[in-house]
């Protein structure tokens, strides 16, 4: 396999695509239905902890069971009106059994994925390496939506995502595992000492800790080096698209916007051009 990706060119982006395409789809579930999950495990234990009964309990949900469904007829999705982004632009938006419209959400976020995931191949070449920035690509996306629809960055997507960075960095994927150990440890403890340094000015919270696990995770990955430049893109971006929020939609400042979306998009762009941005930077203010 790896001799036909280096002999046809276009095979390997055209697989990326495909499989970005796929997953994105995948990806609309999990975004949808793991905050359900979550919620329903959360009534249980209170339920068990308060020893009281559970009213009208939620039927079982999971990531593959109940089959996909029209959330307004409940008519199952066929397998063919279930092919990302071209079967929404074949049912013109709707719903194949009511005409419900269809969120365009759903193909947005599949065509998203797919050309996230194909933009990796012209800056790794089929190793190691590639199969852990697609895995990684993939989490920072579900964690963005989750996190906009719910300011909430599950341990279920955080937590695994710390020990996979290290993981990779068992041999030195990108960077070598003291690097990668440091990264997870500092990128906690540093938004961590942030939030408790504004609780205690302010008596508010500023982020939440799935932000601390985000970050720690980033550093898992990609090091402690690269943690300053995650932490000014993300302010940066946050602080634009906040003040834009506000003067479009006229928020006020005591409304809360989600920290998590920019992180990951600020931990992506750090993937892809980090070294090159630092090294930029060095070479500007002469510190290299």
């Amino acid at each position: 396999m790896l001799q036909v990706f280096d002999q046809v060119s276009w095979f390997l982006p055209l697989c990326l695509l495909c499989l970005g395409l796929l997953v994105g789809s995948f990806l609309n579930v999990v975004i949808y239905r793991l905050p359900l999950m979550m919620e329903t495990r959360w009534r249980s234990d209170c339920c068990e902890l308060l020893e009281v009964e559970q009213e009208n309990p939620a039927p079982p949900l999971g990531l593959a069971t109940p089959n996909s469904h029209c959330p307004h007829c409940k008519a199952a999705i066929k397998p063919w009106q279930n092919i990302p982004v071209i079967s929404y632009l074949a049912l013109g938006g709707k719903c194949a059994n009511c005409a419900a419209p269809i969120s365009w959400r759903y193909p947005a976020i599949e065509l998203v994925t797919g050309l996230m995931t194909l933009s990796l191949a012209w800056y790794f070449a089929p190793s190691a390496a590639l199969v852990g920035a697609v895995l990684l690509t993939w989490a920072l996306i579900a964690l963005t939506m989750i996190d906009v629809d719910h300011q909430l960055l599950p341990d279920d997507i955080t937590l695994p995502l710390i020990w996979l960075g290290l993981l990779f960095n068992l041999g030195g994927t990108y960077v070598s595992l003291q690097d990668a150990v440091i990264g997870a440890m500092a990128g906690y403890l540093i938004l961590w000492s942030i939030y408790w340094l504004f609780k205690l000015a302010t008596g508010k919270e500023g982020m939440g800790y799935g932000d601390f696990k985000l970050l720690a995770a980033l550093g898992a990955w990609m090091g402690w080096q690269l943690l300053p430049l995650i932490i000014l893109l993300s302010s940066l971006v946050g602080a634009v698209c906040g003040i834009a929020l506000m003067v479009i939609k006229r928020r006020g400042k005591e409304i809360p916007i989600p920290f998590g979306p920019y992180l990951a998009m600020a931990g992506w762009i750090a993937l892809l051009w980090g070294d090159a941005l630092l090294a930029r930077y060095m070479g500007a203010t002469g510190l290299n």
